[in-house]
């Protein structure tokens, strides 16, 4: 973490500021050896091939982090040592999960930031007790169906999904930011730090500036964000947002990796945060600013609408696979498909392949991803019929989650051909994310998805704040028959997915995966690969992955796992494409074991975490 401000008056700062410009002015326009493998011509170091590990599974991209006192897993090293430094500080994982979530607004904006959505799933060690925290956007009072349709948006039957007829981004897709709302809720309830002490990396990276890592660096484009013709829905999105680029851009141009970026208008805000909290954020000038920029872009938000925002504390959604207890986010995110999807693995395998287990099978045979796949398609058509606001639509999850459920689907798949979960359509699943956990040396753990939904959200900057809007309207529905159909003060079907698994009612682990509707069928894969195959927590995240896209019915496999089963899987009847990892969601995870002699007067926690990290992203678990 930077020194900040008043500590780059000590001599050690300046003493470094003096070799640093030594050496910059000893060797005028010297540059950096390091070559990317994007740059044209290809560099040879290139053409090299990976080392091998010493030990283990030999494809594990790095070893599990092990720690006592505290761990921290996201999707930026930058962000994980901020998260750190509170809990060294004496923060606890509640602490540390804000302080980073507010350093990933800085250092991956593409993602997240406070005029996003949040979820978490918080475990509190001194109660034993998990709580479920939705902090997710709901629509401006003005956003109707009947206004939607008077602009020139209609239901398509070609999306019998999420997000039919609404459009990808601008305006019309932003509902009230809920992420703010969210970072102070959890610290006024579990807590033991404010804003001033958690928001102040963040400020200090915004003010001085980070160099931009490789994957962020490839994901740092902004959408076509403006509606200039509300009335022709072919209007939208063909303008870059004017404050966007003067924001997020260097000299007009996407920043590469290593540039310096910097963004003083959101440290602007985080100072103002620190100094009035949330309300500095939904009343006062930055919702002046957020308004205005909505009404001149044609949106519907009004001051009224901030300043009655207000998320709410939820029940997690359950079951128990193979003897763990999964919680996972309930309605309207997307996580409790998750647990259909576990059920019906847990119910059907048996009847699929007698006498098997998806152990048994292994993930080298295609019936092993076979079954994955169609049970993933049975969970997201439920997922798909019935996700939707519970407080305006009823979802029956006690029935969905329930294992007789789970048992009479398992005729629908044919164990040896694929299934057409409906009529082949035109939908884009894809967006991205933040997730990250956090845990302490009190035992206290955090699951943590923060976002903007699709790549700068809206493609709507505030000028004067450094935000940009999130576009997680856009998964609203426009069939008026839809329990996700667009209405004012009303959330959206909503993508954001954590989960946590404890066992005999202890804790167990985080699981955390981003990446759009990836998620809840990508945190489905990383736990059978946990708790069916006994995979570690770094290597559950290595293994290849695939991701099934439900409108469409096309599935997308990483290239070594497409070469190992793609062959078999297309002549079961599968639309089976190769992919790279860019698709597939990026990982994080923190799992705590329990000391081996529990006779043994023991320290602490009693035990030690052990977390991993998602290598298709920039990130790291770290801990001490």
């Amino acid at each position: 973490m930077p020194e900040g401000p008043r500590a780059a008056r000590g001599g050690l700062s300046l003493l470094a500021l003096l070799l640093a410009f030594v050496v910059h002015t000893a060797m005028p326009g010297a540059q950096s050896p390091v070559q990317s493998c994007d740059a044209k011509p290809t560099p040879s170091w290139c053409n090299a091939v990976p080392g091998d590990r010493a030990e283990g599974w030999l494809s594990q991209r790095r070893s599990e982090v092990m720690a006592r006192n505290g761990v921290v897993a996201s999707s930026q090293p930058l962000a994980v040592q901020a998260g750190i430094d509170v809990l060294r500080r004496g923060g606890n994982a509640i602490d540390a999960a804000v302080a980073t979530a507010a350093v990933l607004s800085v250092v991956e904006p593409m993602n997240v930031g406070p005029a996003g959505d949040l979820f978490a799933i918080v475990y509190i060690a001194a109660e034993k007790k998990l709580y479920a925290l939705n902090a997710s956007g709901k629509a401006p009072s003005g956003q109707t169906l009947a206004r939607m349709n008077a602009a020139g948006y209609k239901w398509n039957p070609a999306n019998w999904g999420p997000g039919s007829g609404m459009p990808p981004g601008g305006i019309l897709t932003v509902t009230v930011p809920g992420a703010v709302w969210g970072w102070d809720e959890v610290l006024r309830r579990f807590g033991t730090m404010t804003f001033t002490e958690t928001l102040q990396p963040a400020i200090d990276y915004a003010e001085q500036g980070f160099p931009i890592s490789e994957r962020i660096a490839s994901d740092w484009r902004l959408p076509r964000g403006l509606s200039p013709t509300l009335g022709d829905p072919r209007g939208c999105c063909t303008q870059v947002d004017p404050d966007s680029i003067a924001t997020w851009y260097i000299d007009g141009k996407p920043p590469a990796a290593g540039q310096v970026h910097r963004n003083p208008d959101l440290a602007k805000l985080f100072r103002i945060l620190q100094q009035r909290g949330r309300a500095g954020f939904y009343e006062g000038d930055v919702a002046s600013a957020i308004v205005a920029k909505s009404t001149a872009l044609g949106g519907t938000m009004t001051s009224s609408d901030l300043a009655s925002y207000a998320g709410q504390w939820t029940d997690v959604a359950t079951t128990n696979y193979h003897g763990y207890d999964v919680a996972t986010l309930p309605p309207p995110a997307q996580t409790w498909a998750t647990d259909e999807m576990l059920n019906i693995l847990e119910s059907c395998v048996p009847e699929w392949a007698p006498g098997q287990t998806l152990a048994s099978l292994g993930p080298s045979n295609p019936r092993y991803w076979h079954f994955l796949v169609e049970a993933k398609k049975l969970a997201y058509g439920d997922l798909y019929a019935y996700n939707a606001d519970p407080d305006f639509a009823k979802v029956p999850l006690d029935r969905l989650l329930s294992k007789p459920y789970a048992a009479s689907v398992c005729s629908r798949v044919d164990p040896e051909r694929a299934s057409r979960p409906a009529a082949v359509g035109r939908a884009d699943s894809s967006g991205d994310t933040i997730v990250l956990s956090t845990a302490d040396r009190s035992g206290n753990m955090v699951a943590w998805v923060n976002s903007l939904f699709d790549s700068f959200g809206s493609g709507v900057t505030v000028p004067g704040y450094g935000i940009t809007l999130h576009n997680r309207g856009a998964l609203f529905s426009l069939d008026p028959k839809s329990p996700n159909v667009i209405a004012p003060g009303k959330r959206p079907f909503n993508t954001l997915s954590a989960g946590f698994v404890r066992q005999g009612g202890r804790p167990l682990m985080t699981v955390t995966l981003m990446g759009g509707d990836m998620q809840a069928q990508g945190i489905a894969q990383v736990l059978v690969n946990v708790l069916d195959l006994g995979a570690n927590v770094q290597a559950a995240s290595d293994m290849a992955r695939f991701r099934h896209a439900q409108v469409p019915n096309v599935l997308s496999m990483e290239s070594p796992l497409f070469r190992l089963v793609g062959a078999r899987l297309k002549a079961m009847g599968h639309d089976v494409r190769s992919v790279d990892g860019s698709i597939v969601g990026g990982y994080q995870a923190i799992m705590f074991t329990p000391d081996a002699d529990a006779a043994k007067p023991s320290q602490g926690i009693g035990g030690f975490y052990r977390a991993g990290s998602d290598h298709r992203k920039d990130g790291q678990a770290a801990g001490f």
